[in-house]
């Protein structure tokens, strides 16, 4: 286990590595994305209360997901690096940062255009929407400090700890439907009893989700090995990787 910890923070082995695994990865997630999405809007029957307008949903949780997903992996990663002191885990929450901010600005746009005709506005200032504007700011923020900082190794440092302080907005984003009165209905999957959501509604979004989280990863190593590249620039095995 520990050898295998150890390769993964070698820069040139986890670069050699994702080259060879990219185009499954991105193979698979484009087929969960294409089944999921025609599964969901072509397939699953309509909402009894929101008809079609419901199957936004199959872009927005999955989106909204990924959103905390990447920041917890983001997070995970900074204490890694801080910890152990591993370049690899600086370089992959860097790399986490952007594709994390995209799916947020994602969730909060498709839940807006759902908002619209289903609660009759396109925002609200309720728990759910708010503390999910933060996220996004959290990300922004952190790239904002990282490149900021001209050492690298004081910009890693740095971002680690704002990107942990920031964990706590996670709990608060999951629980502000039941802590604070919300427009957001109450969680439909993550929750110990059978969720409550018909199997013909909940099959292509559990496919989507992980569809989702397999493009994360998909998108995540072309950005992961391009830090790579730049951070190890003056090495031997990266000059002759440029030069091949």
């Amino acid at each position: 286990m520990w050898t295998w910890f150890y390769k993964l923070g070698s820069p040139k082995w986890f670069f050699e590595m994702s080259n060879r695994w990219q185009p499954w990865v991105f193979g698979l997630a484009m087929i969960g994305l294409v089944g999921g999405s025609y599964w969901g809007l072509f397939i699953a029957p309509p909402d009894y209360y929101q008809g079609d307008t419901q199957r936004i949903m199959y872009i927005h949780v999955p989106s909204a997901y990924l959103s905390m997903f990447a920041y917890l992996m983001m997070a995970i990663a900074s204490a890694i690096g801080l910890i152990w002191r591993m370049k690899m885990a600086y370089i992959v929450s860097v790399s986490c940062a952007p594709i994390g901010a995209a799916f947020t600005l994602m969730a909060l746009i498709t839940g807006a255009l759902w908002g619209k005709p289903t609660w009759g506005t396109y925002w609200e200032w309720d728990g759910r929407m708010t503390s999910e504007l933060i996220l996004l700011f959290l990300y922004i923020g952190y790239m904002a400090l990282h490149y900021a900082i001209e050492d690298t190794q004081k910009a890693d440092k740095a971002a680690a700890i704002l990107a942990i302080v920031g964990v706590v907005n996670l709990p608060i984003i999951h629980f502000s439907v039941e802590w604070w009165h919300s427009l957001h209905q109450t969680a439909s999957l993550s929750k110990l009893e059978k969720p409550s959501i018909d199997e013909a509604m909940l099959w292509p979004l559990l496919v989507m989700i992980t569809a989702f989280q397999v493009f994360f990863v998909a998108v995540l190593m072309p950005n992961i090995r391009n830090h790579i590249l730049w951070r190890e620039r003056d090495t031997r095995w990266v000059k002759e990787e440029v030069s091949s």
